[in-house]
């Protein structure tokens, strides 16, 4: 069976929005002056030698405009080789292969997915499904790229009503520009005190 790891790049008050998603958003790519290799290599490494996408089409859309015109490099080489089983109602107008629409009841697409032999899911961007899935418990890891910035505004990491969940530190590490690394396993349910 495979495992679902989701991977956000997200502001400290959880913003996880790029320039790309709306051209009225006013802060363009506020990650850029972050990056160093160090930071793409951990991301590299949380990917995986061989991984397969789950996307929403807003993101879809997004990646496909920017990976396959990107030249040849171990990320972007991943990103394309990558299975992409895309969430949408217009399956036909796909077009960055390979790739696999996914049925209309996501949960139950999802399990089919998860139950078949391959490669493990990465959900990147797509956050109208992360508090599905999370609800579902599809979920197994979720790896955060935590940027040392406040950004107000923008689209969240989880809506509004995301069950309450807990969640287990596998590790941590921190790049040179403040980037933190977290990963963690899905833990249940939130025990309150």
């Amino acid at each position: 069976m495979r495992k679902l790891r989701i991977m956000e790049h997200i502001s400290l008050d959880g913003v996880i929005q790029t320039t790309g998603e709306d051209g009225n958003f006013p802060y363009g790519d506020w990650t850029a002056s972050y990056r160093t290799p160090a930071g793409r290599d951990a991301v590299m490494a949380a990917y995986g030698e061989s991984f397969d996408l789950l996307l929403g089409r807003r993101t879809y859309d997004l990646w496909s405009g920017f990976w396959p015109k990107v030249p040849s490099s171990p990320i972007a080489d991943g990103l394309n080789a990558a299975t992409k089983y895309i969430a949408t109602h217009h399956p036909e107008t796909l077009e960055w292969g390979p790739f696999e629409g996914l049925e209309p009841d996501l949960v139950e697409g999802v399990r089919r997915i998860k139950a078949q032999d391959g490669p493990n899911l990465v959900l990147s961007g797509s956050s109208t499904l992360t508090s599905t899935l999370l609800e579902q418990g599809l979920v197994e890891e979720v790896f955060l790229i935590i940027y040392p910035v406040l950004l107000g505004t923008g689209k969240r990491f989880f809506a509004e009503g995301t069950p309450a969940r807990a969640f287990e530190l596998i590790s941590t590490n921190t790049t040179p520009t403040g980037i933190l690394l977290s990963h963690y396993k899905v833990a249940g349910p939130l025990k309150t005190g």
